[in-house]
């Protein structure tokens, strides 16, 4: 059985996409590289300085993929790779096929519905998933959740601050556009608080709300805040890690099915999908209720261990 030594990660990322498919990679990345393996990230970004920052900064070296099946796992093959990791909606459908067929292992990252993609291992992190019945071998729930190292070595300590801090994103694009709607209904509770605004475009706010640009320190903000306001994306694993407490909305049908497990296990209050009249009540509460939020935050502490791109690592390189 041969080693895997050099393992391809095909991502995407952008204003449209969003950045959580390489957030993700990122954190498998990190892993890879403590265990001496070569990752190199064959991955689209557009417009989004924030998702090539994440590869900067680790010198991860980024090629531009070809679309083609075909050409993909030639490249693969010019690269010398032993694994390709899939993690993109967009791929086209014969994609691991190709890397199959060329000799490579594939594992393929996918929330629910691997969209026909043909792999050797499948994960789908999301919790409740180890209760879906689907052909293939998975790494199914919260025990395989990838956190990046800037999440790991975190810890929260609740705070006593005269007013609640809130940290309202929604990805790291806010490719929905929603970020300016949330932020009127934070105002609209009537409720004091700090708040600070993610969005990569710069919009009027009011009162004690400051906006930030995308940033890297992102953990760093959701450990030191009291409520965090986003949408049911890759996240919020990263919030459940660090037991902060958390409302949520949905922007894309895939985030549908996580919104109601974290709803329905009582570690996040939910928004719906609109910043409507309700929502406003409920983040109103939120903010007035200290007790109701760390409730939300203590029983979520504990679903993700921080361990799972480590279960993850170990399956991949056991392909070979």
């Amino acid at each position: 059985m041969s080693k895997v030594t050099r393992v391809g990660l095909r991502c995407d990322a952008g204003a449209r996409s969003g950045v959580g498919h390489l957030v993700r990679c990122v954190a498998l990345a990190e892993e890879l590289c403590a265990r001496g393996v070569e990752v190199v990230f064959l991955c689209e970004v557009r417009d989004s300085p924030f998702a090539l920052a994440q590869l900067k900064e680790r010198r991860y070296k980024r090629l531009t993929p070809p679309e083609e099946p075909a050409r993909l796992a030639a490249l693969a093959g010019e690269l010398r790779l032993d694994a390709v990791v899939l993690d993109s909606y967009d791929l086209p459908q014969e994609t691991g096929a190709a890397l199959k067929e060329a000799g490579l292992a594939v594992l393929a990252i996918a929330d629910g519905d691997p969209l026909g993609q043909e792999a050797d291992l499948y994960v789908d992190q999301n919790l409740g998933a180890e209760k879906l019945d689907r052909p293939g071998e998975w790494l199914a729930g919260a025990d395989f959740v990838l956190l990046r190292d800037s999440v790991r070595g975190l810890a929260r300590t609740p705070r006593r601050w005269p007013l609640p801090r809130v940290l309202c994103f929604f990805g790291g694009t806010d490719s929905a556009g929603v970020v300016p709607a949330w932020t009127r209904a934070l105002r609209e509770t009537g409720v004091a608080f700090e708040g600070t605004v993610v969005s990569p475009t710069p919009f009027a706010t009011y009162g004690p709300i400051k906006t930030i640009e995308p940033t890297s320190r992102l953990p760093e903000l959701m450990a030191g805040s009291d409520l965090v306001v986003t949408a049911a994306g890759s996240a919020v694993w990263e919030l459940l890690h660090l037991g902060v407490p958390m409302a949520l909305s949905w922007v894309a049908d895939n985030q549908l099915i996580g919104y109601r497990e974290l709803v329905n296990r009582g570690v996040a209050a939910a928004l719906g999908p609109v910043p409507d009249e309700q929502a406003v009540g409920v983040l109103a509460r939120l903010l007035a209720d200290p007790a109701a939020r760390e409730a939300l935050g203590r029983r979520g502490r504990g679903l993700v261990d921080g361990k799972g791109r480590e279960r993850v690592a170990d399956a991949l390189l056991a392909l070979r």
